[in-house]
């Protein structure tokens, strides 16, 4: 029993390890202002249309929660074998964490920086975002909501998960963009490269998880 509880605490923890590093790649797109990853470009537009209609108190972390939850409501309709504590934390984590971040970054990567700098830091975000989000995948703790829609309808549909990844973050960008939010070079680049990058992580993840806590259940 104390070796099943030490794996579950090794896995969580390991778990919020990669929230925070996708979370720091997810801010590294923002604060570049080349336009955002594609899920938050769906949460800046939602965002951004609430503040016009006095829902000004609302930050973006807040508006991450929410759409979370939201998401997370309608996949218990779909399949709740999905929905694990992990999921959970990531929904409740996510937005104070680009929140945090945010205000950290700011005041070094901003629009006054030349362009090829933030070219370059769009595609270290792109990197660590899609390393984070596979540990956390690996982490068997659940997943972030943005990235569970892909993992379910991968799943369903049996189609590669770094094809359903693009397919699900064109659909968010489309809808985000309607909403105005920031759409631009690096939402390109993150939605055809996070999804690639992931799948070039997952297996090796998944094997330097096993090697470092042996008792992690391995799909």
């Amino acid at each position: 029993m104390k070796t099943k509880q030490t794996a579950f605490l090794s896995r969580i923890v390991i778990l919020i390890i990669g929230l925070v590093i996708a979370h720091l790649g997810v801010t590294l797109f923002i604060q570049a202002n080349l336009g955002t990853d594609p899920f938050n470009v769906f949460v800046q537009g939602v965002y951004r249309t609430l503040s016009a209609y006095g829902f000004d108190w609302l930050t973006h972390g807040y508006t991450h929660i929410g759409i979370s939850f939201f998401i997370i409501l309608l996949l218990l309709f779909v399949d709740k074998n999905y929905i694990k504590l992990g999921t959970l934390i990531c929904m409740i984590l996510g937005g104070p964490i680009i929140d945090l971040f945010t205000y950290l970054l700011q005041g070094f990567i901003n629009e006054s920086l030349p362009f090829t700098i933030r070219i370059l830091v769009l595609s270290l975000g792109c990197i660590i975002l899609a390393f984070g989000m596979t540990i956390v995948i690996n982490s068997n703790a659940g997943t972030g909501p943005n990235d569970l829609v892909a993992i379910v309808i991968s799943d369903k549909t049996k189609v590669h998960f770094s094809l359903m990844r693009i397919i699900v973050d064109a659909c968010f960008v489309l809808i985000g963009f309607l909403l105005h939010g920031t759409f631009g070079i690096g939402t390109i680049i993150c939605a055809f490269l996070v999804g690639p990058v992931a799948g070039f992580f997952l297996p090796r993840t998944k094997s330097w998880l096993g090697c470092l806590i042996p008792s992690l259940p391995q799909k």
